[in-house]
């Protein structure tokens, strides 16, 4: 018991800064990142993430392979607590790989060794793989995302594509330039995969005389899309443009004193039917009950009509409501086609007023 208490306290007594030190979070922790590794196309982002994550956790070491189980040789406690780290460590790996990288390495009982191999076996970098990553950023639009999702996601590949393609350091006076350089590139990119709606406002900005970086670029436009957005609430439900169909605009016949023509009504309603005027007569056909720019042997025939049918006045049926209507009597469904219904109007409307 005794030594069990010594052993106790030696742990209990190591610091924040001690590679060995756990904390309760850490035993509760699954994975520690969101990311999973499934190859080499996203080796970099995920063994950035993992870095990051581990060192907040000092256990680097742990990765590296500086933190060693024989430095702690000569103390029992203090080796189990690294074996106890070890695992630790090793599940936080195996815990953010793909099914198939975890069956490889399930086995493994060393996180420093699995961090190696993985490195070395999805560590490279060749021209394909650039290839996909620069495709992936050119084509990449905005789609059905808002602005700032599309934003961030874009900025996410140029980051990855940074760390690809990452240049040497230098102090140089070009570094500046470089860095403008790479700066225009992301604000074409940037615009040109956004939707055609900000296109007033994508030009706007490029007929700048001084062109903003893409950060800039970025904050204006989702103010207008915050903009678009309150002022599309504010207005309700947008009503959409609906196809009618033709509906006449004259209150009357005008020319001839029989059936007003009302809006949204078809012609041939029987409604205060009168029948043909008989002071009209045509000088075409010799008929009375119509003028000649109404005859129907001049502009036609209505689809269905039988002119051999229906009552006559001393001659053909008068072009108007009344004389459309009354087929309806004998069970005939008239209609006039758009066209003719366009030059009824127009005749009617032309029509002088001498012969009312």
């Amino acid at each position: 018991m005794v030594g069990a208490s010594s052993s106790d306290d030696k742990i209990s007594n190591l610091d924040l800064g001690n590679p060995l030190h756990l904390q309760t979070s850490d035993f509760n922790s699954n994975t520690i990142i969101s990311v999973k590794l499934t190859g080499t196309e996203n080796y970099r982002v995920w063994v950035a993430a993992m870095k990051l994550a581990i060192n907040t956790r000092n256990k680097t070491g742990f990765l590296d392979g500086t933190c060693l189980k024989s430095t702690y040789a000569n103390s029992a406690p203090l080796s189990n607590q690294w074996e106890r780290c070890n695992s630790i460590v090793l599940s936080w790996l195996l815990n953010s790989v793909s099914e198939e990288l975890f069956l490889g390495q399930i086995f493994s009982d060393n996180a420093s060794e699995v961090w190696a191999e993985l490195k070395e076996t999805y560590d490279k970098l060749d021209g394909s793989i650039t290839f996909n990553l620069l495709q992936k950023i050119h084509n990449f639009k905005q789609g059905e995302l808002t602005v700032s999702e599309y934003y961030h996601k874009l900025n996410s590949l140029w980051r990855e594509f940074d760390i690809m393609t990452k240049l040497p350091k230098c102090s140089c006076a070009a570094r500046e330039d470089v860095s403008k350089h790479n700066q225009l590139i992301k604000l074409m990119q940037f615009l040109m995969g956004l939707n055609d709606v900000f296109q007033p406002i994508r030009s706007s900005l490029l007929a700048r005389e001084t062109l903003p970086d893409v950060k800039d670029a970025f904050a204006i436009i989702s103010r207008e899309e915050s903009h678009r957005g309150i002022a599309s609430s504010s207005s309700g439900s947008v009503t959409k443009p609906q196809v009618s169909s033709f509906v006449a605009k004259s209150n009357s016949w005008n020319n001839n004193g029989n059936k007003k023509f009302d809006n949204n009504k078809r012609v041939g309603n029987s409604t205060n039917n009168r029948g043909p005027n008989p002071n009209l007569h045509c000088t075409n056909c010799g008929k009375v009950g119509h003028t000649v720019d109404r005859c129907f042997d001049i502009i036609g025939y209505p689809p269905g009509y039988n002119k051999n049918t229906g009552p006559k006045s001393n001659g053909p049926r008068t072009f108007n409501a009344n004389s459309v209507s009354s087929s309806s009597e004998k069970g005939a469904s008239l209609s006039f086609t758009n066209e003719q219904m366009i030059k009824l109007m127009n005749l009617i409307n032309e029509a002088p007023l001498g012969n009312v």
